[in-house]
């Protein structure tokens, strides 16, 4: 019986834990997702991205 609890026990630690990693690493995904985004619009209207600012394209993509 000791060894079910023990199992029992870690799949709650590894559920807990993927919930934490899910947690920290989605908006890290959602901001490089959006930034690649207007990345590449601002590049596709002819402009250059520099130090997170789009230059020289027009503000199609705001």
């Amino acid at each position: 019986m000791k060894e079910a609890a023990g199992e029992a026990n870690l799949t709650v630690i590894a559920i807990i834990l993927i919930g934490i990693i899910a947690a920290v690493v989605t908006p890290l995904i959602n901001t490089t997702m959006e930034t690649t985004k207007k990345r590449t619009c601002c590049q596709n209207n002819g402009g250059t991205w520099v130090d997170g600012a789009c230059n020289g394209a027009s503000d199609v993509c705001a």
